[in-house]
């Protein structure tokens, strides 16, 4: 069932219409089509996953147009693993909007487009239809920014639009540079086609860092990472949770595949000092991002910086360009979108009890929401990379590989950032559960009800009129508890089986380190 590739981007896309379509009807009709779409989402991902698993890589021929001329869509361990976790954050993030919010339908039909512009990220093999994704991706994505009813996120939204757009435009203007130097734009023809032209050709070099520095403005490397703090910090927190687990993620992994689909490993033994460059601008990202993540005392811009410095780790694993590292990079990336994702939820969740989102705020949290607590308290130690959570993994490969490969300033940059992550991470862990909480919080708690960028209204129904947890009584929804946990557990349940996950990626890595 090779077009079920295809479906990963269309089904969203149609559902997308049906909040604007039946939205005056029912007002819930948002709601209910994004989770028919995460749901099928999951099935189709599995079907997806399942054909690779069973028979290898496969593709998919739009229209029944021939590559390099029709537009072809690839499945193989890698594409495969990402949509199904965009399957995964999705239908996580639908469950906990129910009751976050945003209620509108048109903050359905644009989470449901921004499902479809990265599912067709991670599955396209041509270079303009990854631009038009890339596109797809960010036109949603600013919208979504700008459901936070503060004029900041306005600004925010138009912040990101402006360096979006210059990200987009240089990542085409690559892309047409390297159109011009082959006459080709499907990746597997450019990577038989850019050696014969010559890797050193002033045509092929730049449109490599041009293509570079788009995709780093999309992931937020330092110092492009402007638009992400503001965005992060000023978006619903349903909103922030999804851009953090899968907007970057997709910038990432486009780099990703150009650099080994396209380019190749011997692009690194040709123009060594490409990749170099991209090391250091990743390093950079990495201490830059972590030592602003230890400065900031508003959670949600804490947890933005970080992952400036996380994707710079990750990028930093992909230019290492050794199977080990880059092995590392992707458990990183799979791994970062669960932990993030559970992160911003349990922000969200907590900040409604606490009454505010600050690290101070957070003071005696866990006393009053125990198990949401717990959770966030694991999910974050599983990003500082205390095993066997899927943090480690990651790190481990990405560290081992830059060893292998002789970068020993990388190495020391994944522990100066580990050691780093664990001061911001442990200041706030510190405040739940060794602080007391302010005098009038308890006040605060009991005023369960929450903003439209909180986590709950406190209107809980009882199970069969059971006593409430501490949870359910401090005002956390049970879709917000039910996110964290199930991304806590996740994230150690992959740490444990990071060995299979490995398995699933080397098929694709032999292709280009055989």
């Amino acid at each position: 069932m090779t077009d079920a590739i295809a479906l990963l981007v269309v089904v969203p896309i149609v559902l997308a219409l049906a909040p604007i379509a039946f939205g005056r009807l029912w007002n819930r009709t948002g709601w209910l089509a994004a989770v028919v779409a995460a749901l099928a989402h999951l099935g189709l991902a599995l079907v997806v996953a399942s054909q690779v698993a069973a028979t290898g890589r496969f593709t998919y021929a739009v229209g029944d147009y021939a590559p390099p001329f029709g537009i072809e869509l690839v499945a193989d361990g890698v594409s495969a693993t990402l949509a199904l976790l965009v399957s995964v954050v999705t239908l996580a993030v639908v469950i906990y909007a129910r009751r976050a919010g945003p209620d509108s339908n048109g903050f359905y039909s644009g989470l449901l487009l921004l499902t479809a512009g990265i599912s067709g990220v991670f599955v396209t093999g041509d270079l303009f239809n990854l631009y038009v994704f890339i596109e797809i991706t960010g036109l949603a994505t600013y919208a979504l920014v700008a459901t936070g009813r503060s004029p900041d996120a306005a600004l925010s939204s138009l912040k990101y639009l402006l360096v979006g757009t210059i990200g987009a435009s240089l990542y085409l203007l690559g892309v047409g540079y390297l159109y011009i130097s082959t006459g080709t734009l499907n990746m597997a023809d450019l990577a038989a086609t850019i050696p014969e032209v010559g890797y050193d050709s002033p045509l092929v070099l730049t449109g490599f860092g041009l293509i570079v520095v788009g995709l780093a403005v999309k992931a937020a490397l330092f110092p492009l990472h402007t638009w992400q703090p503001d965005a992060y910090a000023d978006s619903p927190d349903s909103v922030t949770a999804y851009i953090s687990a899968l907007v970057s993620t997709a910038a990432a992994y486009a780099l990703f595949r150009i650099i080994y689909a396209v380019f190749t490993p011997a692009f690194d033994a040709a123009a060594p000092f490409a990749l170099d460059a991209l090391v250091i601008l990743a390093a950079v990202s990495v201490v830059v991002g972590s030592v602003l993540a230890v400065l900031q005392s508003d959670l949600k811009r804490m947890l933005a910086y970080s992952s400036v410095a996380q994707f710079g780790l990750i990028v930093a694993g992909f230019a290492v360009a050794n199977a080990t590292a880059v092995t590392g990079g992707l458990i990183h990336l799979v791994g970062h979108a669960i932990m993030k994702a559970g992160l911003f939820v349990g922000v969200g969740a907590l900040a409604g009890v606490a009454g505010g989102r600050t690290v101070d705020d957070f003071a005696g949290i866990a006393d009053r929401a125990p198990v949401t607590s717990a959770a966030f308290a694991v999910l974050a130690f599983a990003l500082v990379g205390v095993p066997p959570a899927v943090g480690f993994a990651g790190k481990w490969h990405i560290v081992l590989g830059a060893v292998e490969g002789g970068r020993w300033g990388v190495a020391v940059v994944a522990v100066v950032s580990t050691l780093l992550t664990l001061a911001y991470f442990a200041r706030v862990v510190e405040r739940m559960y060794f602080r007391e909480a302010p005098i009038d919080a308890s006040a605060d708690a009991d005023d369960s009800t929450v903003g439209d960028n909180g986590a709950t209204d406190g209107t809980l129904a009882s199970d069969g009129g059971s006593e409430p947890s501490s949870d359910d009584a401090a005002g956390i929804s049970t879709e917000a508890k039910v996110v964290v946990v199930v991304a806590a557990v996740g994230a150690v349940v992959l740490g444990l089986f990071a060995t299979d996950l490995v398995a699933v990626f080397e098929p694709v890595l032999e292709v280009y380190f055989e």
